[in-house]
């Protein structure tokens, strides 16, 4: 089945969020159909900020490594596009797409001084035509950040955006930061896209989120900092008890 279609299925796409060619290789491992790169992953395992704070070129070497090592379609978290320019947005996911990734994610918000704001809907509309229309292989998810920045009437603001994007060639819609079912509902029910949300706390279990008309379901960054926490634990207790004993003894040990 191909990335578009898992998009189509009765159940929503479950997808892995990874960072690297180590836990894309475990994402398959696992079962998982599809992978998606977390950027707030990718930017902290580099010691960056998230917000484009890496460049392009080391975003792209990561991408070449987990494409090196999984054949499981790709889809790449492009944050606003790493360009000034609808020009250059465009250029950076062609030289993706001969890597052989599937699909983007663009948000239409960026960061600016340390402040995430909204881009103009109308103008961010054009852009993703533009983008749909040199790139027309590529899964083009749309984020909006209506609901990450408690914009006044999130819920108007996203669905008016959603079906705007829709007419601009999206093929599909990301809302970070809904949580509540009648607003999900709200927006699979009056946005021709399919829906794509995000673990947050509050989050409805996968089954209800079927039911609400979600498609696909992200982890953003959220395995990511699980694993760094169990890290720190494990470095502190190997510090605490002055043995390897625990580490020696776990089962994936080789």
């Amino acid at each position: 089945m191909d990335f578009n279609a898992l998009h189509h299925q009765h159940s929503p796409l479950l997808i892995a969020n990874v960072w690297d060619a180590g836990s894309a290789l475990a994402a398959q491992q696992a079962g998982y159909y599809a992978l998606g790169t977390s950027s707030a992953a990718m930017a902290a395992m580099l010691g960056y900020e998230d917000g484009e704070g890496m460049g392009f070129d080391e975003l792209l070497f990561i991408v070449a490594r987990i494409r090196a090592v999984t054949a499981r379609p790709l889809s790449v978290d492009v944050e606003a596009g790493y360009g000034d320019t609808t020009k250059e947005i465009i250029k950076n996911i062609q030289r993706l797409v001969q890597l052989g990734v599937v699909g983007i994610n663009l948000e239409d918000s960026r960061v600016a001084d340390g402040v995430r704001q909204l881009e103009d809907a109308s103008l961010f509309a054009d852009k993703c035509q533009a983008i749909a229309q040199s790139c027309p292989d590529i899964f083009l998810n749309v984020r909006t950040d209506t609901f990450l920045l408690n914009t006044e009437n999130a819920l108007r603001e996203t669905v008016c955006r959603g079906q705007l994007y829709a007419d601009h060639g999206a093929k599909g819609f990301f809302v970070p930061g809904v949580t509540q079912s009648e607003d999900i509902a709200a927006i699979a029910r009056n946005v021709a896209l399919p829906l794509n949300v995000m673990c947050l706390p509050g989050l409805p279990d996968f089954g209800t989120l079927a039911t609400l008309g979600v498609r696909r379901i992200s982890m953003g960054n959220v395995v990511y900092s699980a694993m760094q926490a169990q890290l720190k634990d494990l470095l502190c207790t190997i510090q605490e008890q002055r043995t390897f004993a625990g580490v020696l003894n776990h089962e994936n040990h080789r």
